[in-house]
Protein backbone atom coordinates (compact mmCIF):
# COMPACT_ATOMS: atom_id res chain seq x y z
CA UNK A 1 0.00 0.00 0.00
CA UNK A 2 3.02 2.41 0.53
CA UNK A 3 4.08 1.45 -2.89
CA UNK A 4 0.65 2.81 -4.31
CA UNK A 5 0.81 5.85 -2.19
CA UNK A 6 4.75 6.51 -3.02
CA UNK A 7 3.95 9.58 -5.03
CA UNK A 8 3.03 11.44 -2.26
CA UNK A 9 6.13 10.83 -0.75
CA UNK A 10 7.98 14.57 -0.41
CA UNK A 11 4.76 16.19 -0.26
CA UNK A 12 4.70 19.67 2.17
CA UNK A 13 2.26 19.12 5.01
CA UNK A 14 1.92 15.26 4.28
CA UNK A 15 0.19 13.60 7.40
CA UNK A 16 -0.43 10.09 8.07
CA UNK A 17 -3.78 8.92 10.34
CA UNK A 18 -4.21 6.19 11.73
CA UNK A 19 -7.75 4.90 13.28
CA UNK A 20 -7.63 2.96 16.30
CA UNK A 21 -7.52 0.14 16.69
CA UNK A 22 -6.60 -1.91 13.65
CA UNK A 23 -5.58 1.06 11.15
CA UNK A 24 -2.41 1.72 13.71
CA UNK A 25 -0.46 -0.36 12.92
CA UNK A 26 -0.89 -0.44 9.08
CA UNK A 27 -0.74 3.37 8.86
CA UNK A 28 2.57 3.29 11.18
CA UNK A 29 4.36 1.41 7.81
CA UNK A 30 2.82 3.51 5.52
CA UNK A 31 4.04 6.31 7.76
CA UNK A 32 7.38 4.71 7.49
CA UNK A 33 7.65 3.77 4.35
CA UNK A 34 6.07 7.44 2.84
CA UNK A 35 9.14 9.57 5.85
CA UNK A 36 5.82 11.64 7.13
CA UNK A 37 4.81 12.24 10.88
CA UNK A 38 2.15 9.52 12.43
CA UNK A 39 -0.67 10.44 14.23
CA UNK A 40 -3.61 8.56 15.30
CA UNK A 41 -7.38 10.17 13.99
CA UNK A 42 -9.61 10.08 17.28
CA UNK A 43 -13.50 9.47 16.23
CA UNK A 44 -16.80 7.86 17.07
CA UNK A 45 -19.60 7.72 15.19
CA UNK A 46 -22.66 8.63 16.40
CA UNK A 47 -25.11 5.68 15.46
CA UNK A 48 -28.57 6.10 15.09
CA UNK A 49 -30.48 4.35 18.34
CA UNK A 50 -32.15 1.34 16.99
CA UNK A 51 -29.06 0.91 13.95
CA UNK A 52 -26.16 1.77 15.73
CA UNK A 53 -23.79 0.56 12.53
CA UNK A 54 -25.54 3.60 10.36
CA UNK A 55 -23.97 6.91 11.69
CA UNK A 56 -26.06 10.12 11.93
CA UNK A 57 -22.74 11.86 12.93
CA UNK A 58 -19.73 11.70 14.25
CA UNK A 59 -17.44 13.16 17.03
CA UNK A 60 -13.33 14.17 17.19
CA UNK A 61 -10.66 15.65 19.21
CA UNK A 62 -10.95 19.79 19.63
CA UNK A 63 -14.65 19.26 20.03
CA UNK A 64 -15.56 18.33 16.41
CA UNK A 65 -19.08 17.32 15.95
CA UNK A 66 -20.59 16.50 12.16
CA UNK A 67 -24.36 15.87 12.43
CA UNK A 68 -26.10 14.32 9.38
CA UNK A 69 -29.07 16.65 9.47
CA UNK A 70 -30.92 15.09 6.72
CA UNK A 71 -31.06 11.41 8.11
CA UNK A 72 -31.88 12.37 11.53
CA UNK A 73 -34.87 14.48 9.89
CA UNK A 74 -35.65 11.32 7.91
CA UNK A 75 -35.96 9.36 10.48
CA UNK A 76 -37.32 11.69 12.85
CA UNK A 77 -34.59 11.62 15.48
CA UNK A 78 -34.41 14.36 17.46
CA UNK A 79 -31.45 16.39 19.14
CA UNK A 80 -31.99 15.11 22.40
CA UNK A 81 -31.68 11.70 21.39
CA UNK A 82 -28.58 12.63 19.51
CA UNK A 83 -27.18 14.11 22.36
CA UNK A 84 -27.66 11.23 24.63
CA UNK A 85 -25.72 9.29 22.12
CA UNK A 86 -23.33 11.88 21.59
CA UNK A 87 -22.40 11.75 25.26
CA UNK A 88 -22.08 7.98 25.58
CA UNK A 89 -19.57 8.23 22.62
CA UNK A 90 -17.84 11.30 24.39
CA UNK A 91 -16.64 9.39 27.27
CA UNK A 92 -14.83 6.51 25.19
CA UNK A 93 -13.53 9.43 22.98
CA UNK A 94 -11.74 11.23 26.06
CA UNK A 95 -10.65 7.82 27.20
CA UNK A 96 -8.95 6.96 24.00
CA UNK A 97 -7.42 10.59 23.43
CA UNK A 98 -5.85 9.85 27.15
CA UNK A 99 -4.20 6.55 26.35
CA UNK A 100 -2.88 7.13 22.96
CA UNK A 101 -2.26 10.76 23.29
CA UNK A 102 -0.53 10.96 26.94
CA UNK A 103 1.00 14.34 26.94
CA UNK A 104 1.48 14.57 23.06
CA UNK A 105 -0.58 17.09 21.44
CA UNK A 106 -2.48 16.13 18.17
CA UNK A 107 -0.31 16.90 14.61
CA UNK A 108 -2.46 19.83 13.26
CA UNK A 109 -3.96 18.79 9.81
CA UNK A 110 -5.19 22.57 8.99
CA UNK A 111 -4.37 23.45 4.93
CA UNK A 112 -2.11 19.73 5.31
CA UNK A 113 -2.76 16.23 2.79
CA UNK A 114 -3.92 13.94 5.36
CA UNK A 115 -3.54 10.25 4.38
CA UNK A 116 -6.19 8.18 6.82
CA UNK A 117 -4.88 4.73 6.74
CA UNK A 118 -7.63 2.03 8.09
CA UNK A 119 -6.83 -1.91 8.09
CA UNK A 120 -10.37 -2.48 5.92
CA UNK A 121 -13.71 -1.09 5.66
CA UNK A 122 -16.75 -3.14 5.64
CA UNK A 123 -19.34 -0.86 5.94
CA UNK A 124 -17.26 2.10 5.47
CA UNK A 125 -19.23 4.44 8.32
CA UNK A 126 -16.21 4.65 10.76
CA UNK A 127 -14.12 6.02 7.72
CA UNK A 128 -16.75 8.13 6.49
CA UNK A 129 -16.55 9.57 9.87
CA UNK A 130 -13.12 10.04 9.63
CA UNK A 131 -13.28 12.12 6.57
CA UNK A 132 -15.54 14.33 8.08
CA UNK A 133 -14.00 14.63 11.03
CA UNK A 134 -10.65 15.65 9.30
CA UNK A 135 -12.24 18.43 6.87
CA UNK A 136 -13.86 19.96 9.84
CA UNK A 137 -10.13 20.16 11.10
CA UNK A 138 -9.01 22.08 8.14
CA UNK A 139 -7.78 19.42 6.01
CA UNK A 140 -6.89 20.39 2.59
CA UNK A 141 -6.94 17.26 1.02
CA UNK A 142 -7.86 13.76 2.22
CA UNK A 143 -6.77 10.56 0.83
CA UNK A 144 -8.18 7.16 2.58
CA UNK A 145 -5.68 4.12 1.86
CA UNK A 146 -7.25 0.63 3.13
CA UNK A 147 -5.46 -2.75 2.16
CA UNK A 148 -9.36 -4.09 1.05
CA UNK A 149 -12.50 -2.76 1.16
CA UNK A 150 -16.07 -3.58 0.59
CA UNK A 151 -17.29 -2.24 -3.37
CA UNK A 152 -20.88 -0.66 -2.17
CA UNK A 153 -19.18 1.60 0.78
CA UNK A 154 -15.73 2.27 -1.57
CA UNK A 155 -18.20 3.30 -4.01
CA UNK A 156 -19.74 5.63 -1.36
CA UNK A 157 -16.99 7.01 0.02
CA UNK A 158 -15.39 8.64 -2.65
CA UNK A 159 -17.93 11.68 -2.52
CA UNK A 160 -16.18 12.13 0.69
CA UNK A 161 -12.07 11.53 -0.27
CA UNK A 162 -10.33 13.76 -2.51
CA UNK A 163 -8.35 10.09 -3.69
CA UNK A 164 -9.08 6.60 -2.59
CA UNK A 165 -6.66 3.95 -2.84
CA UNK A 166 -7.33 0.24 -1.92
CA UNK A 167 -5.30 -2.80 -2.93
CA UNK A 168 -8.52 -4.96 -3.28
CA UNK A 169 -12.02 -4.76 -3.78
CA UNK A 170 -14.42 -7.17 -2.35
CA UNK A 171 -18.12 -7.92 -3.87
CA UNK A 172 -20.61 -8.80 -1.36
CA UNK A 173 -20.80 -9.07 2.65
CA UNK A 174 -17.49 -9.82 4.21
CA UNK A 175 -15.22 -9.61 7.37
CA UNK A 176 -12.01 -8.08 6.77
CA UNK A 177 -9.97 -10.49 9.25
CA UNK A 178 -10.42 -13.00 6.70
CA UNK A 179 -8.21 -10.89 4.93
CA UNK A 180 -5.26 -11.22 7.05
CA UNK A 181 -3.13 -14.83 8.17
CA UNK A 182 -3.38 -13.21 11.85
CA UNK A 183 -5.78 -10.69 12.79
CA UNK A 184 -5.89 -10.71 16.59
CA UNK A 185 -7.41 -7.57 18.21
CA UNK A 186 -5.07 -4.49 18.29
CA UNK A 187 -4.22 -3.36 22.02
CA UNK A 188 -3.77 -0.22 23.01
CA UNK A 189 -0.33 -0.83 24.23
CA UNK A 190 0.42 -1.15 20.41
CA UNK A 191 -1.14 1.52 19.40
CA UNK A 192 1.24 3.49 21.73
CA UNK A 193 3.99 1.26 20.76
CA UNK A 194 3.69 2.40 16.82
CA UNK A 195 3.00 5.84 17.35
CA UNK A 196 6.80 6.11 19.48
CA UNK A 197 8.08 3.86 16.81
CA UNK A 198 7.04 6.01 13.82
CA UNK A 199 7.77 9.54 15.09
CA UNK A 200 11.22 8.55 17.63
CA UNK A 201 13.33 8.26 14.16
CA UNK A 202 15.75 10.97 12.88
CA UNK A 203 14.16 12.55 9.77
CA UNK A 204 14.66 11.63 6.18
CA UNK A 205 16.05 8.27 7.06
CA UNK A 206 13.71 5.75 9.51
CA UNK A 207 15.71 5.37 12.47
CA UNK A 208 14.64 5.44 15.52
CA UNK A 209 16.23 8.07 17.54
CA UNK A 210 17.08 7.66 21.71
CA UNK A 211 13.91 9.49 23.29
CA UNK A 212 15.19 11.51 26.25
CA UNK A 213 13.93 10.67 29.88
CA UNK A 214 10.12 12.59 31.04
Amino acid sequence: MAACLEPLRGEPGLVVVGLPRGGVPVACEVALALDAPLDVLIVRKIGMPDQPEVAMGAIGEGGVVVVNEDLMSAVNITKAQFALIEEREQVELERRVRRYRQDREPVPLEGRTVVIVDDGIATGSTARAACQVARARGAARVVLAVPVGAARAMEDLRGYVDELVSLGVADGPFAVGQFYEEFDQTLDEQVSECLDRANHRSPRSGKAVPVSPA
